[in-house]
């Protein structure tokens, strides 16, 4: 039987993943797999959702070689009959996808947002042109690498304990020497997560506006995200706050957006929000067109006055 093998080094994703695999794989009689490499709390928690896990352990493998992490996966997808590999499409899974893509000599998506059969053909859904249009793509070679994008796919539940086989690889000597491990600071907000998300463009002039906005959003149960410029240009938040084709695509019940345009790239990360609703000067911007509500303002205004009006509640 032929298999459809999911590999994330993000656990969360991985479980994505699942769901992913599993929209499709009944459809062309395809079985559900899952790999880790050296990470047995990984193997523990997919097994609660997938019927097969294989797990590796050789420390030989180097984790940020990833030639080697895409040498192991070929290895398996051959061995366990798998043509078609679903990765995560973040940084490292897209690195991944077109490495194992050569060794596999099969085709590669990346950034794919939906997956469907149409006559027995896997039919991939991607945003091209910057996100100002979609496109639905198929690969034709036999093996298939598609990289999909997170969050797009809820987490698989939890159902029966499957079975967990150790497997070993031949993992070739990595050219690369690890010298120093140093962690990244990451931010403490996820935005991702957050059902409230109070997003601020360049319309926010000054940093000094920025501690009435988190003020706002924290009335709001909410998070603060911004569009790339004010992370990258201005650095007035971390890059891991843009919301977009850059940065992270957003869910949230409610999307309240003070002084963005509206941009393709950023509308890619925030469309699917449940209501939008935006605060701009400009009733010509782009994003007042999408937006449920609209409010032709500036927001240094309009702000304060929320922030007055929920205190008075």
């Amino acid at each position: 039987m032929r298999n459809i093998l999911i590999y994330s080094d993000n656990t969360d994703y991985a479980c994505e993943l699942l769901t992913a695999a599993h929209t499709i794989a009944g459809e062309i009689g395809y079985g559900v797999t899952a790999l880790t490499i050296n990470n047995d709390d990984q193997a523990e928690k997919l097994a609660l959702r997938c019927g097969t896990i294989y797990r590796i352990r050789d420390e030989a493998i180097l984790m940020a070689d990833a030639a080697a992490v895409a040498l192991v996966i070929s290895e398996v997808a051959k061995k366990k009959n798998a043509p078609v590999v679903l990765l995560s499409s973040n940084r490292r899974g897209k690195e991944i996808s077109g490495r194992l893509a050569h060794l596999t000599h099969g085709g590669c998506l990346t950034d794919v947002s939906g997956m469907t059969i149409d006559n027995g053909r896997l039919c991939c859904r991607r945003n091209t042109l910057g996100g100002a249009t979609v496109v639905t793509q198929a690969i034709e070679s036999d093996h298939k690498v598609i990289a999909v994008v997170p969050k797009v796919y809820d987490t698989m539940e939890e159902g029966e304990k499957g079975a967990i086989t150790d497997i070993a690889v031949e993992a070739e000597l990595s050219v690369i020497k690890v010298v120093e491990v140093m962690p990244k600071v990451k931010d403490s907000v996820d935005i991702e997560a957050a059902e409230v998300l109070v997003v601020v463009g360049q319309g926010m002039g000054s940093r000094d506006d920025l501690p009435i906005v988190e003020i706002l959003a924290g009335h709001l149960k909410g998070a603060v995200a911004c569009t790339k410029p004010v992370a990258t240009d201005k650095r007035w938040l971390s890059e891991e706050r843009i919301v977009g084709l850059s940065g992270r695509k957003c869910k949230p019940d409610l999307a309240l957006l003070l002084g963005v345009s509206g941009q393709v790239q950023f509308v890619v990360g925030i469309r699917d929000a449940k209501t939008i609703i935006s605060v701009n000067t400009d009733e010509n911007a782009p994003i007042m067109t999408m937006s449920d509500y609209r409010m032709v303002a500036d927001m240094k205004s309009v702000v304060p006055e929320l922030v007055r009006a929920i205190e008075r509640l």
